[in-house]
């Protein structure tokens, strides 16, 4: 499908890869829906950042994904849905799980019922990496089993394979994307990189982290969405599960000691007991194929890790950026 001038809701629109996501869909002339979580600041996440000439190009809708009559009312008109709400922090899924099933399954649910209601052509669905588990073979491809090692990644899988049954019984155009980890610019304080980036920026000598034996594949932000936006664009993916993926593996400690160096090579990793999760719990390995895009989109990373680490880094650099962040607490 040409996205020039088609009409796109983007679900999560104010989060880290939501709010990329609008500006590179705005960089290609699409008429942009941004469905925002209604609450009482207003506030619009990310978007609030953006300069006034983009966000008038913008419609903003605020309302809540849980909420099938809102979800259907957004999806009006709309030709694309990028659906990206979720709760994603796996150790708050821990102490609150009903609530990941609510906005993670019911919320997928209410997005794919629209679908079908308004005849939306394509319905890209957001998984994770999280879902695999820890790996049983690598690189992991698509034909890999699932395992829900938190109520985080149970949610999702049980989101996608609603998805997958709204494409086998009613042939709703579903694609199933899932990036492994994506990193850069707005992520949150929750994700690992943000975690050591700012509590360096911010003068600490002994960086607190839990497990640094694990591995992840890391993506760049740009890479991701141009991941999905060319899965978009490709007619083939429909009805197809889909990794975004570096096909490249780092140990978290590995990754620390990267950042480290960029910024203060003097500084040290401490283990800090309150950040570890549940040994059964624990991903010990990622690594994603990324056979499958390449091959159905001709789609292929563009960012190294330590190219992408060092625009992450500037970006936090700028003291507006970093107050947004609370570096001295465990951010769940």
């Amino acid at each position: 499908m040409n996205l020039h001038n088609k009409h796109m809701l983007v679900t999560g629109a104010g989060g880290f890869i939501g709010s990329h996501l609008v500006e590179k869909l705005l960089n290609k002339k699409c008429h942009i829906k941004a469905f925002v979580h209604y609450n009482s600041f207003n506030s619009w996440g990310w978007l609030d950042t953006f300069p006034k000439e983009k966000l008038n190009k913008i419609e903003v809708f605020a309302g809540d994904i849980r909420d099938p009559n809102g979800v259907r009312k957004a999806m009006q008109g709309m030709d694309m849905v990028f659906h990206l709400a979720a709760l994603i922090a796996i150790p708050f899924s821990y102490h609150s799980p009903d609530s990941y099933v609510d906005t993670n399954i019911k919320g997928t649910l209410n997005v794919l019922q629209a679908a079908r209601d308004t005849g939306c052509k394509r319905v890209l669905i957001t998984s994770t990496s999280e879902v695999y588990g820890t790996a049983q073979y690598v690189p992991i491809d698509e034909q890999h089993p699932f395992q829900g090692q938190s109520p985080y990644s149970a949610t999702k899988i049980g989101a996608d394979r609603i998805a997958e049954s709204f494409h086998r019984s009613f042939n709703t155009p579903v694609t199933i994307v899932r990036p492994f980890n994506t990193y850069g610019p707005r992520q949150s304080a929750r994700a690992v990189i943000p975690t050591i980036i700012t509590q360096l920026l911010a003068g600490a000598t002994e960086i607190k982290l839990g497990s640094i034996h694990p591995t992840r594949d890391f993506n760049y932000i740009e890479d991701t969405v141009e991941g999905l936006i060319s899965i978009a664009e490709t007619q083939a993916t429909i009805g197809e599960e889909i990794n975004i993926a570096s096909q490249q593996e780092i140990s978290i400690g590995q990754l620390a000691c990267e950042i480290i160096d960029q910024i203060n090579p003097a500084a040290k990793i401490i283990s800090d007991d309150i950040r570890i999760r549940p040994e059964k719990s624990e991903v010990e390995r990622l690594l994603g194929s990324n056979e499958k895009i390449r091959r159905l989109t001709g789609w292929q990373p563009e960012y190294t890790l330590k190219q992408g680490i060092r625009e992450t880094i500037a970006w936090f650099r700028n003291d507006e950026n970093l107050r947004r962040y609370k570096w001295n607490v465990y951010n769940v």
